[in-house]
């Protein structure tokens, strides 16, 4: 059977399952796994698919498990301890009332980093509200925007996971290969950039439909009487210690990235003692350590009275804990695509111009992301499946360029098959064809001009 109708079999089984019978993703995509293992064993017996499944299982597992549960960390510590709700409105007191859209905006992009999506949409949808009820002209704007800065740092900036592990697989195979590999630094400067146009173009269409749609602000289920109320009796932190959290690891990895472009060696090289202590607190593992260490301290000084903190780590660790189950399977299933040989069926794809790849993974990623729903499944499935594809080709421009593309593919096409979609809905009050023409057809439009700017700029300015 040729490797492309078997890596379509297997990703029709991941998207089959999670859309028909509402499969949780971290099973769809095992089962993926295994049904590809089983049809292409390749020169191992059938015998040895659990083994091969649990090796390229632990594989991911150990390239993101870290950081995803240490970013977990850092994001409940920001929203227990109120340091999310101060950066909320030190952006908002930045940007003063007549623009305060703007301030939701750029909040949701910068929480949207540590904090997975949905979270960050729950915390700030109350404080839309309570501004909309002052200006409701105001309130489609005020809600895009939110959605537009966190959805858009949800897929382009590490550590959230889909981005991180496009970057893990896509380092990892180059390396393999002999090439320079793609530093997490790297991924991170061009996520921001990117993410900052996207999110402009975000902002545009929701200011077009917030005058031309006019949705006024409804009760729902989700609002009644849960308006966001300040509690005067509690101490917020300041926004410089809000933020640190946040700034401290990225700091800390360029720091290391940039150690180790002055010297030209590799990490693992002989450094100085203050070269090597700079590369331990730059890796990303060590980094956003040392970021959830800060939260915590944050959290013990700024807690809810009577809230035990143990009680906060293992609620931040449950929702990380399932986030690295589905990452880690999207790996395994990435990995066992690649041993079907699908990388030299395709080279004649990408034979006479190794732009094509850049193509091929926002559109693989746009379809899988239709089909299941899931931004972050569609990221890690089909980083998996262009960085098995990197054999064959000889990229023509830095490979942060095909990490782009792959993170914007992950956003055309929300519709009612997606819980985000669900979530905005419900606690917007906006009827599902009003977020169809709202959320639905923004977020296809920022992933689209996104994937512009990306195949320009690595035309423009390829970086090698």
């Amino acid at each position: 059977m040729s490797p492309v109708v078997i890596c379509l079999i297997g990703m029709a089984v991941v998207a089959g399952t999670i859309l028909k019978f509402r499969l949780h993703p971290f099973l769809a995509l095992m089962l993926g796994a295994v049904v590809v293992a089983v049809l292409a064993p390749g020169e191992e017996p059938l015998a040895l698919v659990g083994k091969r499944l649990g090796a390229a299982f632990g594989s991911g597992c150990g390239k993101v498990g870290l950081v995803i549960a240490m970013a977990a960390i850092i994001g409940q510590c920001l929203l227990v301890s109120g340091a999310a709700e101060r950066i909320v409105r030190g952006f908002l007191r930045l940007f003063g009332v007549k623009r305060a859209p703007l301030g939701f905006l750029s909040s949701g992009f910068l929480l949207g980093i540590p904090v997975f999506f949905d979270t960050v949409f729950y915390l700030m949808v109350p404080l839309v509200r309570t501004f909309a009820k002052a200006n409701p002209e105001k309130f489609i704007l005020a809600l895009l925007a939110v959605v537009a800065g966190g959805s858009m740092a949800h897929s382009l900036v590490p550590p959230t996971p889909g981005p991180l592990l496009v970057v893990s697989e896509i380092d990892e195979a180059l390396k393999d290969l002999g090439r320079p590999g793609l530093d997490l630094s790297i991924m991170i400067l061009g996520g921001l950039l990117l993410g900052v146009i996207t999110m402009t173009v975000g902002y545009l269409y929701a200011r077009w439909a917030n005058n031309t749609f006019r949705i006024e602000m409804r009760e729902t289920a989700l609002s009644l009487d849960e308006e966001f109320e300040p509690d005067p009796g509690r101490e917020l932190p300041s926004l410089g210690i809000a933020l640190l959290p946040i700034v401290i690891p990225f700091a800390l990895i360029m720091a290391g990235t940039i150690v180790v472009s002055l010297h030209g060696k590799a990490p693992g090289a002989d450094y100085a003692m203050g070269g090597q202590i700079v590369l331990l607190l730059g890796n990303k593992n060590i980094a956003l350590a040392v970021g959830a260490l800060i939260a915590i301290v944050i959290l013990v000084k700024h807690r809810p009275r009577d809230l035990a903190i143990p009680k906060v780590l293992q609620s931040a660790l449950a929702g990380g804990g399932t986030i690295i189950l589905i990452t880690a399977a999207g790996s395994a299933f990435g990995s066992i695509m690649k041993d079907t040989g699908i990388a030299d069926t395709l080279k004649e794809v990408f034979s006479g111009s190794g732009h094509m790849i850049l193509l091929v993974a926002f559109l693989c990623t746009a379809l899988v992301r239709m089909a299941q729903g899931s931004a972050t499944v569609s990221m890690i499935t089909c980083g998996a499946l262009m960085a098995s594809l990197l054999e064959n080709v000889e990229l023509p421009f830095h490979p942060v360029y095909l990490a782009l593309a792959i993170g914007c593919g992950s956003k055309p096409g929300p519709w009612m098959n997606d819980s985000g979609f669900w979530v905005i809905s419900k606690m917007s009050g906006m009827t599902e064809g009003e977020t169809l023409k709202t959320f639905s057809v923004m977020l296809t439009l920022m992933g689209i001009s996104g994937f512009g700017v990306v195949w320009v700029a690595s035309r423009l300015m390829p970086m090698v």
